[in-house]
């Protein structure tokens, strides 16, 4: 049998390590029905399509929430009632609240209030954007910079930390 995960896992890695299908087997070790809030937005065909393969993977058991800018009030509201919820990504959902010109400092605030707030399990997927070379341009810096704040401030009201790496994991917390 099955363990579920604690109240909240956080769960990063680079791209394509294997951080979401990870991350959805943890929520599958929870009764149904499971909540999937996704961040991503559909701007190209590549990234459709890459939308489409994380839809195809899910069956009816789990329910789509769509937020791509306002994740703290989708936490809120499905966050507390028992339901295993998954957000992916806080990455893109970083990305969309720059583009869009928000107030990050607030809007990181409003999401790790929502965060320690949610009854669990929730299980937060991001990117460790962190290792790669520096950015060659101030946005892609400030960008990388404020995500490696926002995953250290996730981190540290996790209950459990878990770095995948060519779709292995390694308990951090």
């Amino acid at each position: 049998m099955n363990v579920p995960p604690p109240r909240l896992t956080f769960v990063l890695g680079g791209a394509r390590s294997g951080k979401s299908r990870y991350a959805e087997n943890l929520v599958m070790d929870c009764a149904p029905p499971w909540v999937y809030v996704a961040t991503a937005e559909a701007h190209d065909s590549e990234m459709a399509a890459r939308i489409a393969a994380h839809r195809n993977r899910r069956d009816g058991r789990w329910r789509t929430v769509e937020a791509p800018l306002d994740l703290a009030s989708a936490i809120a509201a499905h966050g507390s009632k028992g339901q295993a919820v998954l957000i992916d990504c806080l990455t893109l959902w970083l990305s969309n609240v720059m583009l869009d010109g928000r107030d990050l400092i607030a809007e990181q605030q409003r999401l790790i209030t929502a965060l320690g707030n949610a009854d669990g399990p929730v299980v937060v997927v991001s990117n460790e954007v962190g290792f790669g070379i520096v950015p060659d341009n101030a946005l892609a810096r400030e960008f990388r910079d404020a995500q490696g704040r926002l995953n250290m401030q996730v981190a540290a009201i996790a209950d459990r930390a878990v770095l995948i790496a060519a779709g292995l994991p390694l308990i951090l917390k």
